[in-house]
Parts: structure tokens; sequence; C-alpha cells
């Protein structure tokens, strides 16, 4: 059931579970609760809520240069902006590939492929992503080298990640950290952890995918071959009209809020 609703775009396989769980699916009118429920969506009648479930073939697969001061969801209850919000309507149909928080911006991924977004999110793949950070205060190479051998959290000991320094000023610190796992706001916590706030989050990198050409609240589609660079095997059935990629050029054009 995760697979059918990844697959037609409702939501991550994660949120699905969620869902699933919470009694909000139906197939063919009785309300599915178990993870392992399994049906049909070419022959069964798969509800969210009141909501039918359609099967969707055709996959898209874009990258986003994700402003700050917006949220990596589909809808928001108190109203704010959400990274939907910089798509066109035809293109819609797709979810975030894991988080950025409100204030990060910098490289998101959105697809309605639930196999590719489980492959570039899961800890196993260990698909690289790299940020740039701005620390408050001078992080001396003992701070460093513990956030390359790893830093204890309260979830536990994090993966070795990489670190690149950037620049100094007087009282800042600019890094370039990589790592391959996706805890929440993990990037912040290893280095307050280590006695220094995150005064800006950029991520710039995911796998060989960079942000070159996407400004501020743009986007672009990934070719076959990214989505294969990041899932072997994949297959990369959908292609922009000229129609949708004028309205990129459109929403590329909007200035950082």
């Amino acid at each position: 059931m995760q697979k059918i609703l990844s697959a037609a775009g409702v939501c991550s396989r994660r949120e699905a579970e969620a869902l699933i769980t919470e009694g909000q699916v139906k197939v063919n009118g009785v309300v599915m609760t178990e993870l392992g429920a399994k049906a049909d969506p070419e022959k069964d009648v798969v509800k969210v809520g009141n909501k039918v479930v359609k099967p969707r073939t055709e996959m898209l697969y874009l990258l986003m240069n994700k402003p700050r001061r917006c949220i990596t969801s589909l809808k928001d209850p108190q109203g704010r902006k959400t990274v939907i919000d910089f798509l066109p309507k035809e293109l819609k149909r797709v979810y975030p590939v894991g988080r950025l928080d409100y204030d990060t911006e910098g490289l998101l991924l959105l697809t309605n492929d639930g196999e590719f977004s489980n492959a570039v999110m899961h800890p196993g793949g260990k698909v690289p992503k790299s940020y740039e950070v701005k620390l408050k205060g001078i992080m001396p190479d003992e701070a460093i080298e513990q956030l390359v051998s790893g830093v204890k959290l309260e979830d536990g000991m994090t993966a070795p990640a990489r670190v690149r320094k950037m620049k100094l000023t007087d009282a800042n610190s600019w890094l370039e950290i990589t790592i391959h796992e996706g805890r929440y706001r993990q990037i912040r916590r290893m280095c307050e952890k280590l006695g220094h706030d995150v005064l800006k989050l950029r991520r710039t990198k995911v796998g060989p995918l960079d942000l070159k050409g996407v400004p501020i609240g743009g986007f672009r589609e990934l070719t076959p071959g990214e989505v294969r660079a990041l899932m072997p095997g994949a297959k990369s059935g959908k292609t922009m009209s000229t129609k949708e990629r004028s309205r990129q050029g459109g929403a590329a054009k909007r200035p950082a809020r």
C-alpha cells in the first residue's frame, strides 16, 4: 500500500505509513490499517480520506533551489509558503525527497516516484549531501575533527562527515560539510553539540547534482542520466512540454523571499 500511494504522488512512503496506521486509507470501502496490506491500483478503488487515488505512470524528477522561510511540505495549516507554491499547476503532483528546515535553503529534489525517493534518502544508499555552513564563532580544528569522526547526539553517533574549510572572518567560520545521513536538523545539531550555532545553512549538492544555473526559487527537470546516477535502473518517463518549460522560466525568475 505504501508503494501504491507514493507511486501515485500522494506522499512519501514514510508519510504513507502514517496515513495507513491512522486509518485514513480505504480499499474498496474497507479501512486498511496494516502496513503489509496490498491492493491492485488498476482494479481496486483506493481512497485517502474521501479522495480516490489514481495510478500514475508518468514520473517527474525536479531539482529546486529552495528559498529560506518556506517549508518543505505539500501544505501548511499555518498558511506559510511551501515549496509546492513555487511550481506551476501542471507539476504540483510531486512531493519533496526528504526535508530542509524552514530557514535552510538550497538543493531540494521533488518527485512522484517513491522508489527514487527511497533510493536517495535511505542511509544504505549513502548518497552524499553537501552543505555550506556559516557558524557563530571560530570552530577549532579539534571540533572539526569530531565532525569528521562522528558526533554523539541524543539519537546516536553520527556517521563520519567530510569537512572542508571555506573561509574565516573575525567572528565566523564557513565550512562545507558533507554527510550521507538524513536525520532531523542533523547539521545544526552536530554543530550546536560542539558549541557553535549555525547562522546560515545552504545545501549545495545531492550526489552528483548541484545548483548551477538554478536561481533561488527556481527549478529544473532532472535528465534521465541524472536519475540513473542516483537510482541505477530508474526510468525517467516525463519530459516537460514547451509550455511547462516556459512556466519554469517564470518560476526561476521569482525573487527570493
